[in-house]
């Protein structure tokens, strides 16, 4: 008969607990990982072409929700302090796309005609005038 402080005895289906903070690393490593493409993805996406927008918003997303996930699980299992400032870090940066995805999203279409400005300028002066062509595309209050 095994003793109460014995690690083997538990209940059936249910992990001794030194066998679940062995597995628990690995997991939460892989999904900070997976956050990790989430939140770059998300900042290079958006990098493309605003057109883009709806990937960028799905991916920043993801990112705060497996962000959110590994957060918990880095301060549960007690994992790295990598793992945290990594987490904290990578949540702060998608919150500013989140901001920047809502400013986007209120300008979308004087982003877009700055862009295809911007694509079809060879010059430097070029580039100003569509820099300022975006100035007076946005709201007075905003100038």
């Amino acid at each position: 008969m095994n003793s109460p402080t014995d690690s083997g005895g538990g209940e059936p289906g249910r992990h001794p607990r030194d066998q679940t903070s062995k597995e628990s690393p690995p997991l939460t490593h892989t999904l900070f990982r997976l956050f990790i493409v989430a939140v770059l993805g998300s900042f290079f996406v958006f990098q493309l072409d605003v057109s883009y927008l709806w990937l960028t918003a799905l991916l920043t997303a993801a990112g705060v929700a497996l962000g959110i996930v590994v957060l918990i699980r880095a301060v549960k299992y007690k994992d790295s302090r990598l793992v945290l400032f990594g987490t904290i870090s990578g949540l702060v940066v998608s919150a500013v796309m989140l901001l920047v995805i809502l400013a986007s999203t209120l300008f979308f279409n004087q982003i877009r005609d700055y862009q295809q400005c911007v694509r079809h300028a060879l010059t430097q002066q070029a580039t100003s005038e569509c820099r300022t062509q975006l100035q007076n595309s946005m709201p007075t209050q905003l100038r």
